[in-house]
């Protein structure tokens, strides 16, 4: 019992290291997202060199087994050849000689020929998977790309939210409000001046006109006593010539 005590503790203290030890990891990928691109696109590449040269050596060994089954099927054609040469020279040991060597080579032949169907089934493979890692390694650069354009939006966008959200917003309206308030003030102030100025100039002009009626009036006034002065006169002078006697006739 005394001793299961320290490996679990010991257990314990693995794990809490570890958990540490991948949070920390964790935490230093988010900040570098650009370099887990480049370590992952960089594997890629790694394994798409590794996959090349297996497949170059696979194509070789191909061309291999290809040519020496072109030279087994020339030599079983020159051992038929010769083996029915020896034929008709009634030379049957060295005719069961040449057809020994020429079934072996058959056998031969039919080996190579399994390998090299086996050989062109593996680099039909190898390329399709060579195209596949390609086509991943250029998949994650262009992920890369758009990844890291979306990322420096989003911070972008996070740090003008933080600094939104730290402006001390009661202070700004505050003084917003008074230069509001200033600016109306001035403007109510300019039209007061305004109309002071314009009541001022009124006054006077209304004063003017005024005086320029009256005067207008007592001038019709005296024209229109003169007329009336005028016009008693005529009927005064005309009563004086009616109320005469005629002169007596010769």
């Amino acid at each position: 019992m005394s001793m299961d005590r320290p490996e679990g503790f010991f257990a314990r203290l693995w794990s809490l290291i570890t958990g540490i030890f991948q949070r920390w990891v964790r935490d230093r990928e988010h900040d570098s997202p650009e370099v887990v691109y480049e370590q992952a696109i960089g594997e890629r590449v790694r394994q798409y060199r590794e996959l090349k040269s297996a497949v170059a050596g696979i194509l070789y060994l191909r061309a291999k087994l290809e040519s020496e089954i072109s030279d087994r099927r020339a030599e079983i054609a020159r051992l038929h050849d010769d083996a029915r040469r020896s034929v008709r020279r009634h030379q049957d040991d060295i005719s069961l000689t040449l057809i020994s060597q020429k079934q072996k080579l058959f056998e031969e032949l039919e080996r190579a020929e399994d390998e090299l169907t086996a050989v062109r089934d593996q680099a039909e493979e190898a390329k399709a998977n060579l195209v596949r890692y390609r086509e991943e390694i250029r998949s994650l650069v262009r992920e890369k790309g758009r990844m890291l354009a979306t990322l420096a939006n989003a911070k972008a966008r996070r740090r003008l939210q933080v600094a939104i959200e730290g402006l001390s917003t009661d202070a700004e309206m505050d003084a917003l409000e008074g230069v509001r308030e200033y600016v109306t003030r001035l403007t109510l102030e300019g039209d007061i001046d305004k109309e002071l100025g314009d009541s001022g100039l009124r006054g006077r002009l209304r004063e003017f006109r005024d005086e320029a009626r009256m005067q207008s009036a007592q001038s019709e006034l005296q024209q229109l006593k003169e007329e009336a002065k005028v016009h008693t006169l005529t009927e005064t002078s005309s009563g004086a010539y009616a109320a005469e006697p005629a002169p007596a006739a010769g």
